[in-house]
């Protein structure tokens, strides 16, 4: 388990015991935002790795 996936699970479990209405909205939004996050780092990655082994880029 990685440790996005550990925080997701630790605000869920919060978010489950949660009745504040505010603070359910919250957690919802930083979970959303740590997938969208880890999503962007994933596409950069591919970005980063496909820039790198690109044969364009070999003569330079």
């Amino acid at each position: 388990m990685d440790q996005n996936e550990w925080i997701i699970e630790e605000l869920e479990s919060v978010f489950q015991n949660s009745r504040d209405y505010k603070q359910k909205a919250l957690i919802a939004a930083t979970q959303q935002l740590i997938k969208e996050q880890a999503l962007r780092v994933t596409q950069m990655e591919g970005e980063l790795d496909g820039t790198l082994w690109s044969p364009r880029n070999w003569n330079e």
